[in-house]
């Protein structure tokens, strides 16, 4: 068995100590969404909507989470991956959003150890065509200073000036031609599919019923207040009644305010960010670099993960289909372009190994570009129904607390929140330097399940054979396929090669190939019939290669 160093856990809310093995049965779920009246009925299961579903549960409420699709199928398993204060907030004056960002990033790192960990930031200095050229770079480490004081000291280390020798060690290909020195300061990154997935885990271990692949058709009403909704799960209609309802639904979220309201007018203002995988040896930085991008005014930036590197930017207007999202040939181009330019190295469309698209819901009128909008999150109120949209990823644990906060006024009752030092499944007892250290199959583990890695390796002792690797040169095991079926409400093989493994991400074509492996073994776990997992097989292979058309140019 794999064994991960512990340490004494430091939290005092509920879940504080390792618990036993949580399984969660999809149809018990759907069963138990028509068990009775809810207090709250969560729609949405994004990070923000799992959260709400936590915080709620931790205070003692009877709460249903439904998710059409699969949790963290949106905009939360597309994010940029990082936990941060932003420091462009700063830029755009909003010193009150990054204070408590950052106090928000500290907090995950607590409660989350094993998902989120603390990663350096390098700006090159450059004598030209730089983010930062020497003559702005002495203004720019003012700003730095101002984000350490802000909360950036709290990850246990302040910005720094680097030499071009030290540069050059995070990042050896880096074109050095025109290199000055750099600035490197602290922030965290984390796989957000798993983090959403653990948050919705504890919100069940603390008695929500969730369910994914429950779609919302319709809303309950009683004398013009929300009741509940209509949820269609496997061809099934389920009545959910619920005393309070909220919409975190993210870029969808007006499509469900009208449904409460056929006059209601559209907030939301989608906003597209792209990334693209390449291999780490093409770039060998060991922190995550900031890039120009030509004729763009967003950085870029390249973090490694493993033995690849993520190379992405965030923030362009956005009017397709909220449905359909891809990073297409033009976007993956200029990101290559950006790539080639900072760094000495060669880089084609035959290098990219994954690539994902998702949109960021912002909130705001149509003037401007939505690069200059405030992230700002916002919560209304009508006809008995809370909706929250905007935000970001760092700061959804508070934004679970406020719209909580607002459903209690509609039921009127008081339950003070329990979150901030609340630890997610995997996290109490959890030391991820420890871990790491031990490297192997165990770092592999820990840094996905934390404390609760010893119940897939429990699955290897029982059948040696889980043990075998997913894909030849990937770290995944067979057993975290089974894992996802018993304790993460997988239920597709698109659910664990996108979002239970992150394959998809950061191996497209192997993820391809394994595919009819994951359907056995999720097959034989969950009793599908073989039409089933054939069909699941097909449309998956048929979206990765329809995702690589699209990147060719061969599709629109």
């Amino acid at each position: 068995m794999f064994t991960l160093p512990s340490r004494r856990p430091n939290a005092v809310a509920a879940g504080a100590t390792p618990s036993a093995l949580l399984r969660l049965d999809r149809r018990t779920a759907l069963t138990g969404l028509d068990a009775g009246e809810f207090d709250l009925l969560v729609i949405g299961g994004g990070i923000t909507g799992a959260y709400t579903a936590l915080d709620a549960a931790a205070r003692g409420l009877s709460v249903a989470l439904v998710e059409r699709d699969d949790f963290a199928s949106g905009t939360s398993s597309k994010s940029s991956k990082m936990v941060h204060g932003g420091l462009r907030y700063i830029e755009q004056g909003n010193l009150d959003l990054v204070r408590h960002s950052l106090l928000e990033r500290q907090r995950f790192r607590r409660n989350a150890p094993h998902l989120v960990q603390r990663l350096p930031f390098l700006f090159p200095i450059l004598a030209k065509d730089g983010v930062f050229d020497a003559r702005i770079a002495r203004a720019f480490e003012s700003l730095l200073w101002t984000y350490d004081l802000a909360g950036g000291w709290r990850i246990g280390k302040l910005h720094q000036r680097l030499t071009v020798d030290e540069v050059l060690a995070h990042a050896p290909t880096l074109r050095a031609d025109h290199l000055r020195g750099g600035l490197m300061y602290y922030d965290s990154r984390a796989d957000d599919a798993r983090l959403t997935l653990a948050i919705v885990r504890t919100a069940a271990r603390l008695g929500a019923v969730v369910a994914n692949g429950a779609e919302v058709t319709g809303l309950r009403t009683t004398g013009g207040r929300v009741t509940g909704a209509t949820v269609e799960a496997d061809g099934e209609r389920i009545d959910v009644r619920a005393r309070v309802v909220v919409n975190a639904t993210g870029v969808w979220a007006d499509d469900v305010d009208g449904m409460a309201s056929g006059g209601h007018r559209p907030q939301v203002r989608p906003a597209k960010g792209v990334h693209i995988v390449l291999p780490w040896s093409k770039i060998r930085n060991d922190c995550t670099v900031t890039v120009p991008i030509p004729g763009r005014a967003r950085r870029a930036t390249c973090t490694r993960w493993g033995d690849v590197v993520v190379v992405g930017t965030t923030d362009t207007d956005y009017d397709g289909s909220t449905d359909d999202v891809h990073c297409t040939r033009d976007e993956m181009e200029f990101l290559l372009e950006g790539a080639t330019i900072a760094f000495d190295t060669k880089l084609g469309p035959e290098d990219v190994l994954g690539s994902y698209a998702g949109l960021r819901p912002l909130v705001g009128g149509s003037e401007g570009t939505t690069l200059d909008m405030r992230r700002d999150h916002h919560i209304t109120v009508a006809s008995g129904m809370v909706t929250v949209t905007g935000g970001k990823l760092t700061t959804s644990r508070h934004m679970g607390e406020l719209v909580v906060d607002e459903a209690l006024g509609l039921l009127g009752r008081k339950a003070r929140c329990r979150t901030k030092n609340l630890p997610l499944l995997g996290g109490a007892g959890y030391d991820a330097e420890a871990t790491a250290a031990t490297g192997g199959i165990a770092a592999h583990l820990g840094g996905r399940y934390g404390t609760e890695a010893r119940f897939v390796s429990a699955l290897v002792d029982e059948d040696p054979t889980l043990g075998e690797p997913l894909i030849p040169g990937q770290p995944h095991l067979k057993a975290e396929v089974v894992f996802a079926a018993r304790s993460e409400m997988a239920r597709s093989v698109d659910d664990v090669l996108s979002r239970r493994t992150r394959l998809r991400l950061f191996a497209r074509d192997a993820s391809a190939e394994a595919a009819p492996l994951v359907g056995e073994l999720l097959g034989a776990e969950l009793g599908l019939p073989s039409e089933t997992v054939a069909s699941q097989v097909q449309d998956y292979r048929a979206d990765v290669a329809r995702e690589k058309s699209i990147l060719l140019g061969d599709n629109a």
